[in-house]
C-alpha cells in the first residue's frame, strides 16, 4: 500500500508517494504539537516537520534518536533513499505541515 504526504501549507502540490511503513517512520521526523513553531493542535494524520531540522537531517543523512532511558546518548540511523527524496521535496516546496492520506490529492 502507498501513503501520500499531502502539504497542508501548499494544498496545490500533488501528494508525495511513500511506502505504507512511512506512517510509522514519519514520527522520527515530526515535532510534537505546541513545540517550537508547531501548531498547538494537529489533527489525525497531521505532522509538523520543521524545515531547519529537515535540512539538517538531509545534510547529515541520519536520524538522531534519543533513548527514553538514557537522554545523554543518541543513536544515529541512516535515512533511506525514499526518506531522502521526501525530505528534498519538503525542502524544495518549503513544506512543514503535512497530512498522511491513503490517496493522492490529484486522484
Amino acid at each position: 500500500m502507498t501513503v501520500y504526504v499531502q502539504s497542508m501549507t501548499h494544498p496545490e502540490l500533488a501528494g508525495f508517494a511513500m511506502p505504507d511503513r512511512f506512517r510509522h517512520d514519519v514520527t522520527y521526523f515530526a515535532t510534537p504539537a505546541g513545540t517550537g513553531n508547531a501548531p498547538a493542535k494537529l489533527g489525525d494524520g497531521e505532522f509538523w516537520i520543521p524545515l531547519d531540522e529537515a535540512r539538517i537531517t538531509l545534510d547529515d543523512g541520519v536520524i538522531r534518536l534519543v533513548s527514553p532511558l538514557d537522554s545523554e546518548h543518541t543513536t544515529e540511523i541512516e535515512i533511506t533513499e525514499e526518506q531522502e527524496r521526501w525530505l528534498e521535496w519538503m525542502i524544495q516546496h518549503e513544506v512543514q505541515h503535512i497530512l498522511l492520506s491513503a490517496r493522492s490529492a490529484s486522484s
